[in-house]
């Protein structure tokens, strides 16, 4: 079955950075495109980011464009999110998901993980 599994969030510090991850099992990783998604709290969940499958594309929401960078290892089955310049409003539960080709759009919603909390104090 499905597991996603996102690590490496924490505390930090507007301007600072974190770099998060997402181990994938049960799916074969390198046929699917993969996304980051984040939830702040009383607000809908939001997507964050998108890489195909090869990682040679990516798609980013106008929010965290510039700022937030989303990278793949195929021979690790790992989705990463490297977050710089990081603001308060960032602060959310951020989890990582298969995402349908060319959309921003999860392809299961059972596959959600437990995510993974940042927080960004001002």
């Amino acid at each position: 079955q499905v597991q996603l599994v996102e690590s490496g969030g924490g505390l930090a510090q507007a301007g600072g950075s974190l770099r998060l991850s997402c181990a994938a099992s049960g799916f074969t990783f390198s046929s699917y495109f993969m996304g980051w998604f984040r939830q702040a709290p009383g607000k809908e969940r939001e997507f964050v980011a998108r890489i195909n499958w090869s990682g040679g594309a990516t798609y980013y929401a106008d929010s965290v464009k510039g700022r937030f960078t989303i990278s793949r290892n195929n021979a690790k089955n790992t989705v990463y999110l490297q977050m710089n310049s990081l603001e308060p409003q960032d602060t959310a539960v951020y989890y990582c998901q298969r995402v349908v080709v060319g959309t921003t759009s999860v392809i299961s919603q059972a596959d959600w993980g437990q995510g993974t909390q940042v927080t960004v104090n001002s």
